[in-house]
């Protein structure tokens, strides 16, 4: 059984701008700290067959200079990676716009480790769509992102599962219907997003993930 609400209170969320190597961008930021050593977290995020058991599967040349695939996921190529602190990667889905995902990794008290989580968009794009559509697939992003992250948090504590299915659990569906509106909350801090805007943002983002659902905590 997950402590759902101690998972999400586990995590900060940030909305914010950071460059890309092609121009401005829009950023969103994770970070929490995981009961776990530096050297156990890094291998969790570069180990191809620890990577699979909480990202998904996972293919490619998996070095600097390299590329990857998840499967029914993104791919990219591989920028940066200096153990056990950075990992840089370009992130794409099929044709869709480029992004970048950074993973920042620090020993923290007691042996705990840091981890931050960057990802970022171009802000020409993000901004079109947002103007356009409302800021429901930034929030969808990011309730994707804090389902992974809440898996490697049960990967650490030696819990197994399949993320795939594992997704379409009672216990999934509600912490990422609590991650929506988590992000709803940083999105409407950043951009000011009206309530009835930002409420309909959360409808959309929770469809995804519950579909079921009215999208109500």
């Amino acid at each position: 059984m997950i402590d759902i609400v101690n998972q999400i209170n586990a995590t900060h969320r940030e909305i914010g701008n950071q460059a890309l190597a092609t121009g401005a961008g829009r950023s969103l930021l994770l970070r929490r700290v995981y009961d776990a050593p530096i050297e156990d977290v890094w291998s969790a995020c570069t180990d191809p067959q620890r990577l699979s058991r909480w990202l998904g599967p996972i293919e490619g040349d998996l070095r600097p200079g390299g590329t990857f695939q998840l499967k029914d996921n993104a791919g990219g190529d591989i920028l940066r990676c200096e153990k056990p602190h950075l990992i840089k990667v370009t992130w794409v889905f099929g044709e869709g716009m480029p992004t970048e995902v950074v993973v920042r990794l620090a020993p923290g008290d007691s042996d705990h480790t840091v981890f931050e989580l960057e990802h970022t968009s171009p802000a020409e794009i993000v901004d079109e769509l947002v103007r356009t559509y409302g800021p429901g697939g930034t929030i969808g992003i990011g309730g994707g992102w804090d389902l992974a992250l809440l898996g490697l948090d049960l990967l650490l504590h030696r819990m197994t599962f399949d993320p795939a299915s594992w997704q379409d659990t009672p216990d999934a569906k509600e912490f990422a219907t609590r991650s929506c509106h988590a992000w709803a909350a940083a999105i409407q801090a950043a951009w000011g997003t009206s309530d009835d805007d930002i409420a309909a943002a959360i409808a959309f983002a929770v469809q995804h993930f519950a579909p079921e659902t009215s999208g109500e905590r």
